[in-house]
């Protein structure tokens, strides 16, 4: 956690003091410190718990400490210190623990070493144990700004038998810029700084009741009650915390709290992204995982081995590209799965490189608009390329796939057809408007060693024929989905992925529209004329458009339509209508 924790003091004669403060450094070393300091010196006192390793620190010594007169180091003047305004003697090199973990490191002193921090945490000491104090002068409070920084400051009292009132007055202070992550750590800080502050009150409690038995101090000072006041103040006024507490390691103990704190605080609250409700692609998937799943459970092995025949056979396609038992290849298997590998579409833009922009035009056209798409050719691994590289446009209910069959198959079962070379397609179809033929033919100037082409030219062989009843004319808008995808697809700049990445919120936003649409034609059931207004204001009025959004209209949930009808039937909603 990017933070500082200090403990401050109100002091009788100086005012408000920071007595010890420890801050996180991600860089090696703090402002001010030699590398020469620190590689130089052995570690000592190491002591390893929970992951920290904390040790003694060599560092400049601040005009504060008495050992440099660096006018430019923050901190007090000795002279302006006493020695209840001093925490670490003249000389101490402070304390640092290693976090090896994060390599972070946590540094303690009395003051911090950035000329910035000091003045950010100066002026929260000053406002912890003057301005901002809770009712009672002991307890929680918050405050601060953007540009000071955010405070979590508890003050107490701590026992002192020399003291105006038997007390001192102190305070834990916690600062960071990050308002809400400090506000939702409200609860942790409370408690643990709490917990730091007991202990503290308690030793100090055992040194006040054992003065006050040898010694006691008020009726002392009711036979000096005429004594003038500020000559008894300069007598007894500095007195150290851990005088009061009566522990020489009570430093070390506070950094060991304070760089505990800091560490545990940072790791209790992780952000984690929320991806909020499913797309309508996810839902589909979903339920389709589900009907294949009631499926398995009702099938039983007689219904399997009476299996139509007509249905198309995928793993019969498969054995096309084996090699026969006779080849004279001496690697046949070797040179079978590199044909594999080099003979496929790679991604939309390979594919619209492969076919050229007017062909591939028509082909998306089609795709995007829900009509048949025909793929011919001996490659089945081709083809199934293909349809995974073309499916991406649409969403997934409105994907249908017969990968590789031996005859043709309607309209109605599939949208993306496999045929072998020899089918013979009906002649209504190929003069059909919504229906596309690819055909993939030998290209005659192509080798007939596949070896000879490199990765970048494996589809040279491959002569590309791309015929409709319905050819769409180069002049001619189109969706403005597909208008994206060819931009995209043209910029250079956009790398693959990034192109993917761009076709998943296309998708998005047109269902979104779908949805839109859904709702207002099927559950509401709103006149023509509200309708093309509707289309008007979602920029979907053109035909292609309309022929687009009824098409994926097809591929919504049956969730989410589900989902409509029961809230449109629910009395809730019609009593919210009216």
């Amino acid at each position: 956690m990017n933070a500082i924790v200090a403990l401050c003091h109100f002091c009788e004669l100086h005012g408000p003091r920071t007595l010890f403060c420890t801050e996180v450094l991600h860089s090696p070393l703090p402002q001010g410190a030699s590398s020469g300091d620190i590689s130089g010196q052995n570690e000592q006192a190491e002591e390893e718990e929970g992951g920290i390793q904390m040790s003694s620190r060599i560092r400049s010594h601040s005009p504060a400490e008495g050992a440099s007169a660096d006018s430019s180091s923050p901190g007090p003047k000795k002279s302006d210190m006493c020695e209840g305004c001093r925490s670490l003697a003249g000389g101490h090199p402070g304390y640092v623990s290693h976090d090896k973990e994060t390599s972070i490191k946590y540094v303690s002193h009395q003051h911090p070493n950035h000329p910035q921090l000091f003045s950010i945490v100066r002026q929260a000491c000053v406002r912890s144990l003057s301005c901002e104090v809770c009712p009672g002068r002991e307890g929680p409070i918050f405050f601060g700004d953007e540009q000071h920084g955010f405070v979590f400051s508890h003050t107490f009292f701590i026992k002192d038998s020399l003291a105006r009132g038997f007390q001192r007055w102190y305070s834990i202070i916690t600062i960071m810029m990050d308002r809400i992550y400090l506000i939702n750590s409200w609860p942790f800080l409370l408690g643990k700084i709490r917990g730091i502050i007991d202990e503290l009150q308690g030793k100090a409690l055992k040194v006040f009741e054992a003065e006050q038995y040898g010694c006691p101090q008020r009726a002392q000072r009711m036979n000096t009650a005429f004594t003038p006041f500020l000559h008894q103040r300069n007598g007894n006024a500095a007195r150290s915390l851990t005088s009061l507490t009566n522990d020489e390691n009570l430093w070390a103990c506070l950094h060991t709290s304070f760089a505990w704190l800091l560490k545990a605080c940072g790791s209790r609250l992780t952000e984690k992204l929320l991806e909020g409700a499913p797309t309508e692609d996810t839902l589909v998937q979903m339920e389709k995982l589900a009907d294949l799943k009631e499926e398995s459970e009702g099938w039983d092995g007689s219904e399997e081995e009476e299996k139509p025949s007509s249905q198309p056979d995928v793993v019969e396609g498969q054995e096309l590209s084996k090699c026969s038992p006779e080849t004279s290849l001496p690697d046949c298997n070797s040179w079978n799965v590199a044909h594999r590998r080099l003979s496929v579409f790679r991604s939309l833009r390979h594919m619209r490189q492969v076919l050229g922009a007017s062909a591939f035009r028509m082909l998306a056209w089609h795709v995007l608009m829900g009509n048949q798409v025909i793929w011919k050719a001996r490659d089945m691994d081709l083809v199934q390329s293909a349809f995974d590289v073309l499916r991406t446009m649409l969403p997934v209910g409105c994907v249908r796939i017969i990968p590789y069959s031996d005859q043709y198959e309607e309209a109605y079962r599939c949208n993306f057809l496999g045929l072998r070379p020899h089918v013979q397609i009906p002649s209504h179809i190929l003069s059909s408007e919504f229906a596309v033929l690819v055909e993939v033919r030998t290209a005659t100037r192509s080798s007939l060693y596949p070896t000879l082409f490199d990765e970048e030219q494996s589809l040279n062989k491959y002569e590309f024929v791309v015929t409709s009843g319905s050819p769409v004319a180069a002049d001619r808008v189109g969706p403005t989905i597909l208008n994206k995808i060819e931009a995209a697809l043209t910029n250079q700049n956009l790398s693959v992925d990034v192109v993917e990445q761009c076709l998943v919120c296309l998708k998005e936003e047109w269902m979104n529209k779908v949805k839109v649409l859904f709702k207002f034609t099927k559950v509401d059931s709103r006149p023509k004329e509200d309708t093309q207004k509707l289309l008007s204001i979602l920029g979907a009025a053109e035909e292609d458009n309309v022929k687009l959004l009824k098409f994926w209209m097809t591929g919504l949930s049956k969730t989410y339509k589900s989902h409509l009808m029961s809230t449109v039937r629910s009395p809730t909603s019609s009593e919210s209508r009216n």
